[in-house]
């Protein structure tokens, strides 16, 4: 695309995913890039590392619809990350879901309109899908407030929808390394639970493609391969060559499942496949409620969801290929 001369949005743009298209804008000719955060000490971090006169920082929280406004001003396009990630916060505190996931989101897509912004991605989780914790639950209501706005609006609004990204706040990958290199038990919820596999390049990469190619509405899926805790465990165990830790099994805990959902079976049988990619277009129906009475779609067939157990699964081998080529532990290992 070329973004000479357009600004752009990052919200809780001072994370991982943020620092990472941070990076790859700032190798471009855009004219600005504005960071909203609520993390006053990241922001002074990121000002220290990074001296670019394009690089803008609005200190401001989503949930303050006034300061989303303020920073949305001009912008011609938007990356909306900023949310609340961990399922154990928001299953304890499912209002601080709701206000930072769902009203948040409003507030950025209100926002949007307002100030004329051409496109605006939306990053959403394998958790929005069949939802059975707080976070996935605001998730899906954020994808739904996405596709309630693109019926009626001049501003194109899409979604990225993705499962875990190694390494990063959350991920299970640092708490891994952690308990290996201190010579400790490794904790495990159950050894045949599976998990997407994903880089954070790959996750910036998907945005981007969101972002060329949206079309208002619809929510992108990169295919992905998955692993068992267990082979990704053995596969740490070998690179950080420690082999004789124990493994310790806690359990599955509170609002997980044991295989990630990244499209459903009635998405499925709507997506548009693309070599790397699924493209989930929206519910083009209206607000006409009478149809859902007097007619259906003929055309839904039986298709099996897109979960990790049935993407392609990693062995051993693979897992350390793709742990050494997507270089996801070099912000971990001494």
């Amino acid at each position: 695309m070329e973004l000479k001369g357009k600004k752009f949005l990052i919200t809780g743009g001072t994370g991982s995913f943020g620092n990472a298209v941070l990076k790859k804008l700032l190798k471009t000719n855009i004219h600005e890039i504005r960071i909203l955060s609520r993390d006053e000490k990241k922001q002074f971090d990121l000002r220290k590392k990074i001296s670019d006169p394009r690089l803008k920082l609005y200190l401001g929280d989503v949930r303050n619809f006034n300061s989303v406004l303020e920073a949305c001003k001009e912008v011609d396009y938007i990356f909306h990350a900023a949310a609340l990630k961990q399922v154990p916060s928001c299953e304890f505190f499912p209002m601080e879901a709701v206000n930072t996931n769902i009203i948040g989101a409003d507030n950025v897509t209100r926002a949007a309109e307002q100030s004329n912004v051409k496109k605006c991605i939306l990053l959403s989780t394998d958790k929005a899908v069949y939802p059975i914790n707080a976070m996935g639950l605001s998730k899906s209501m954020m994808e739904k407030i996405m596709i309630a706005k693109s019926r009626n609006s001049k501003t194109t609004f899409c979604a990225t929808r993705y499962g875990n990204v190694m390494g990063t706040r959350g991920s299970v990958i640092p708490l891994f390394v952690e308990q290996i290199q201190k010579k400790l038990n490794i904790t495990i919820t159950d050894e045949n639970m599976t998990r997407f596999l994903m880089s954070l390049e790959d996750s910036v990469n998907l945005v981007f493609y969101a972002l060329k190619n949206a079309n208002s509405g619809d929510i992108y899926v990169q295919k992905s391969p998955a692993c068992t805790i267990k082979t990704l465990v053995l596969a740490l165990k070998k690179i950080l060559k420690n082999s004789n830790l124990s493994v310790k099994r806690i359990g599955i805990r509170h609002g997980e499942k044991m295989h990630e959902t990244l499209v459903s079976e009635i998405e499925m049988s709507k997506v548009i496949e693309k070599p790397k990619y699924f493209i989930i277009p929206k519910d083009k129906r209206d607000l006409n409620y009478d149809k859902f009475f007097v007619k259906g779609d003929k055309d839904i067939k039986k298709f099996k969801e897109y979960n990790s157990y049935n993407t392609k699964r990693l062995n051993e081998k693979e897992v350390i290929s793709l742990l050494k080529t997507s270089k996801v532990l070099n912000n971990f290992v001494e």
